[in-house]
């Protein structure tokens, strides 16, 4: 049996959704804690931290090099967050509102793979800096998750075309994408979380 995620979970308006906060390379738990309570203040957050060490960096899963993935590694931590997330909606008692992940850079990238995989575990997503995780050979029937996709025009780890793709492959799923570009790089910046904000309020309009 696998170790449980150390997380946090914070208790919100039980009519309001469940964000499930994903942190970058070298977060924790606590690093989007606050992002949480400005995009969806009535929200429950559930925050888990990465169980891969990258020299000391806590990461969802583990990479080959910058932008190259361990893709066996990548679909078993992917299960493993979609059974935790499982888990954790029967010990808080979250059955029946819908889980919209909040994921930055390799939080963003596992959110993603848990469309390609675990398909039934997210309602919606925002998805800040985030790249194709992996192609799987048959892609799933998504039922029309709503997905705010953000990328940076300059980013240096991230290739726009790249986060298009991710994009492209999604809608093909079957997801609402709306995709929303800056001017910068990996760094977030405060129009495009004014943007994540409006967006959640108009996708999700009956639970805010």
């Amino acid at each position: 049996m696998s170790e449980p995620f150390v997380h946090r979970f914070v208790p919100g308006e039980t009519s309001a959704p469940v964000l499930l906060l994903l942190h970058g390379t070298g977060g924790t738990e606590n690093d989007l804690l606050d992002l949480g309570h400005s995009l969806l203040p009535q929200a429950a957050l559930l925050s888990p931290r990465g169980k891969i060490l990258e020299n000391g960096m806590p990461r969802f899963f583990r990479r080959l090099a910058e932008g190259v993935f361990d893709e066996p590694d990548l679909i078993h931590r992917t299960h493993e967050l979609a059974d935790f997330i499982q888990s954790a909606q029967t010990d808080y008692s979250l059955a029946g509102r819908p889980v919209i992940a909040v994921g930055y850079s390799n939080g963003a990238n596992i959110a993603a793979s848990l469309f390609l995989l675990r398909p039934e575990i997210l309602a919606g997503a925002v998805l800040l800096r985030a790249m194709v995780p992996l192609e799987p050979e048959i892609l799933p029937k998504l039922d029309r998750p709503a997905i705010f996709l953000a990328g940076g025009k300059r980013d240096p780890i991230i290739p726009p075309e790249n986060t298009q793709r991710l994009a492209t492959l999604l809608q093909r799923a079957g997801a609402e994408v709306t995709l929303h570009w800056t001017n910068g790089g990996h760094e977030l910046h405060s129009e495009e979380i004014a943007a994540a904000k409006s967006w959640l309020a108009t996708s999700f309009p009956t639970t805010i």
